[in-house]
């Protein structure tokens, strides 16, 4: 028995011991995790203002951003209790204004923005802390927030593609820009939407850590960072065809049964939409309602058909807000094999005489 007992004993042990070195040759075998820079105490402060309705990734972005570049970041809302953000998330703010330390670094982002542009208290906050931070930053329509303190007055900014021109109303004496990413006014710097707050978040700490800091943490996001980058969804063309269907590109006409979107593609100079429709109505038909929606919608002005013989083709000419001309060509094809489905193409491009 006691023999029976030692070789069991013995067994075990060899077992424990196999499962160790399995355990260890199989963590050598996985490579190392990237570890964020820990937020230590006394290092600078990123203080990001949230509110009911705020965009998720204008501050989560920034705060992982800053975060990761070892700032000790945290969040501040007018109230204390959880927040909840346009899409849903709770959130419960670190501090309230009144008891948030003073930042280095201040971040207002965009998202349901009334509740925060109306508070006089908020404003105030931006105002008073703004004092004592390095930098403030805004993303997306939080240009709004922080053209409403006054601090932009004389300065250049920019924002979310589809608010340009609300903001230019709305801010007088600040220049809006609508071809830049990110627009730096030295202390103030403010972005354009949505993932552009990561990059004016980046641009921040490079100039407060050195472009090898940002780099490094760009990299350990695996974001593709590109401090040069000329993409500014507001300077696209599409703003053109934008302005007639809307940023969801609908197509609402009685004829038209049903529509989505094949394919939306192109640059500064040039954009293309591609639908595919359903319709009794036939190709020149519906080329009639498109002709009658540009003309009176968007004032663009008739050329004839693209080709000699084609009814189902149409071109336009038509001038935007800095006096530039641009041409507009649509074609309508018939879906192969498909009763009553169709192909619009629509595209504009810069004139070139």
């Amino acid at each position: 028995m006691l023999g029976k007992i030692k070789l069991a004993v013995i067994v075990s042990l060899l077992a424990f011991s196999l499962s160790g070195r399995c355990a260890g040759q199989q963590q050598q075998q996985q490579p190392p995790r990237p570890q964020p820079a820990r937020q230590q105490q006394g290092a600078m402060q990123a203080a990001i203002l949230i509110f009911d309705g705020v965009q998720i990734i204008d501050y989560t972005g920034p705060y992982e951003v800053f975060g990761q570049a070892g700032f000790k970041t945290f969040t501040v809302a007018e109230r204390p209790g959880p927040i909840t953000t346009n899409m849903g998330m709770i959130v419960t703010p670190n501090y309230t204004l009144d008891q948030s330390p003073q930042p280095d670094v201040i971040i207002i982002p965009g998202g349901q923005i009334d509740p925060a542009l109306g508070s006089p208290k908020v404003i105030k906050w931006i105002q008073e802390r703004e004092k004592g931070a390095q930098y403030v930053l805004s993303v997306c329509n939080g240009a709004f927030i922080l053209a409403k303190t006054g601090l932009l007055d004389g300065l250049s900014t920019t924002t979310f593609y589809g608010l340009i021109d609300s903001l230019k109303t709305a801010a007088p004496k600040v220049r809006v820009l609508s071809d830049r990413r990110y627009v730096d006014n030295g202390k103030y710097i403010s972005t354009a939407g949505i993932s552009s707050g990561i990059d004016g978040s980046l641009h921040v700490v490079s100039k407060i850590r050195g472009a090898g800091r940002a780099q490094m943490v760009a990299l350990n996001m695996e974001y593709n960072w590109d401090p040069d980058s000329k993409y500014a969804r507001a300077a696209f063309a599409d703003r053109h065809i934008r302005q007639v269907f809307g940023r969801n590109l609908r197509l609402d006409a009685p004829a038209i049964s049903a529509h989505k979107v094949l394919s939306t593609r192109g640059g500064n100079d040039q954009w293309e939409v591609l639908w595919e429709i359903e319709s009794a109505s036939g190709a020149a038909e519906l080329l009639k309602l498109l002709n009658g929606k540009l003309a009176g919608e968007a004032r663009w002005s008739a050329r004839g058909a693209g080709g000699a013989a084609d009814a189902n083709a149409g071109a336009w000419r038509f001038v935007d807000e800095t006096g530039a001309a641009w041409d507009g060509a649509a074609s309508i094809r018939p879906v192969a094999g498909a009763a009553n489905k169709y192909t619009l193409a629509l595209r504009v491009e810069r004139a070139r005489g």
